[in-house]
């Protein structure tokens, strides 16, 4: 029996050996997985079956079900956008990639206000959710039963008490502590809950990689909300290890709203294989024309939308490039796209946090940096507490605030969204809150790695390791 148990892993080790090198998307990785299902099985064979892919499947025979339906409502909601949609002479080339990586245009008709911080963040949310007077759309990696979270909770059954109707979606792993009496007591108020059940479909069934990243609210198809935040006390800085949390959201008003819509009911099709009816005529704001796109990324994407996102905005860049970055484990793309700007004569300076919440991501950074050395890259590790934000400036005008971290998880195994906002006075407001995190934070020099202990030195080679799967 045993040597019949043994075979049968060998053999499993193969096939996905084969299947490794045929799907993996890096030579890099499909090497690892080949070397290790083949010579090791016993542990290889069950680590690949649940974090073995990068590509996210299922996604187009789920819109084959109501194929019709879905192509009706995106050609609906294209002809309600085509007027706002605008073109910018200066980095037209730059857009258009984008828009064809992401499939959503740059549209005027904007208004964006930066979120600073918890306490501004959900002041505004929680205010816009009670000003709904048709529906609410609520997704979010994390979800706590804490103070914040059930503030949360019951600002959706208080809304739903009243008739609108209510959609919240949450991860499985970012959720994974959310109680059932949690989402029990949203359904029995009314809400109409799901997870994002990464898991339909049976290529998907064991596989633990793929994860729901994205922290956006909409309201009424008019207000929209997205950024770092998730819902938890330590985002409000209630938490002692890491307080004070540092993090950026920003709010968002006319026609890019229902891009943002469209990015949520994506997921909670994937979820639930229900279409609400929404509201998918633009409202333009009146006081602003911030130009705004959002820029969806998933695994199920033919390319890798949220690093070559990344990239195409790095590449562009004439004086300036400022980004926060809590974990800083780039891609061989981002890293050279970084060192070419820097020969360029760019301004290019690094935020990261200096309390990491993993140890084996926080190391890695320091490789990486290290590799960015004597290029006139800026660096600095933010002091007061942890550093949470995905934002970036280029140059005067162009900032993105998101969900994407700087790593291989965010560029291919995570379902993130990015807004891309083109705005000077939008460029000013970030331009001031980048002043104040560098006033706060302390310059690191990679220069004086070499000086630094040999265990230190190696643990900062072994996290790298493992920076393909982090």
């Amino acid at each position: 029996m045993l040597a019949w148990i043994v075979a049968a892993f060998y053999l499993a080790g193969i096939v996905a050996a084969i299947d490794a090198v045929m799907n993996t998307r890096t030579a890099q990785g499909a090497v690892a997985w080949l070397v290790s299902l083949v010579s090791v099985p016993f542990v290889a064979v069950p680590a690949y079956l649940v974090l073995g892919r990068s590509k996210f499947e299922g996604v187009t025979a789920a819109y084959e079900q109501r194929k019709q339906e879905i192509d009706a409502l995106v050609r609906e909601v294209r002809e309600h956008l085509r007027p706002w949609d605008v073109g910018d002479a200066e980095r037209y080339h730059t857009y258009r990639a984008i828009q064809k990586l992401s499939g959503t245009e740059l549209t005027g008709g904007n208004r964006a206000d930066l979120l600073i911080n918890g306490q501004a963040t959900f002041d505004s949310i929680l205010d816009g959710i009670a000003q709904a007077r048709h529906y609410v759309l609520v997704q979010f990696y994390m979800f706590h039963d804490d103070g914040l979270g059930r503030r949360m909770q019951q600002a959706l059954i208080a809304q739903a008490r009243t008739g609108v109707r209510v959609y919240m979606l949450y991860d499985e792993v970012g959720s994974k502590g959310l109680p059932k009496a949690y989402v029990d007591g949203l359904r029995a108020g009314g809400v109409e809950v799901s997870s994002f059940k990464p898991t339909q479909g049976s290529r998907n069934r064991f596989q633990l990689n793929f994860r729901n990243h994205r922290k956006m609210v909409v309201v009424d198809g008019v207000t929209g909300w997205v950024g770092g935040h998730n819902v938890g006390d330590e985002y409000l800085g209630l938490e002692p290890g890491f307080t004070p949390w540092r993090d950026t959201h920003v709010r968002l008003e006319g026609p890019a709203v229902l891009q943002l819509q469209t990015a949520i009911l994506h997921d909670w099709y994937w979820a639930t294989r229900q279409i609400p009816e929404l509201n998918w005529v633009p409202r333009a704001s009146e006081a602003s024309n911030v130009h705004t796109m959002i820029v969806p990324s998933a695994p199920s994407q033919k390319l890798e939308t949220a690093g070559l996102l990344f990239v195409t905005a790095l590449q562009s860049a004439k004086q300036r490039i400022w980004l926060s970055a809590p974990y800083f484990v780039p891609d061989e793309a981002v890293m050279k796209a970084l060192q070419l700007a820097a020969l360029h004569g760019v301004d290019v300076r690094i935020i990261t946090t200096g309390k990491g919440d993993s140890m084996l991501v926080y190391l890695a950074a320091f490789h990486y940096m290290r590799e960015l050395r004597d290029l006139g890259i800026r660096f600095y590790a933010y002091k007061p507490g942890f550093l949470h934000e995905k934002v970036m400036l280029v140059d005067d005008d162009v900032a993105t605030v998101g969900t994407a971290n700087f790593d291989n998880r965010s560029f291919r195994l995570n379902f993130e969204v990015t807004a891309l906002i083109v705005d000077r006075a939008f460029g000013r407001q970030m331009e001031t809150m980048f002043e104040q995190d560098f006033a706060h934070a302390e310059a690191i020099d990679p220069a004086g790695f070499d000086r630094k202990p040999f265990w230190w030195r190696l643990g900062v080679n072994l996290a790298r390791l493992a920076a393909p799967v982090l």
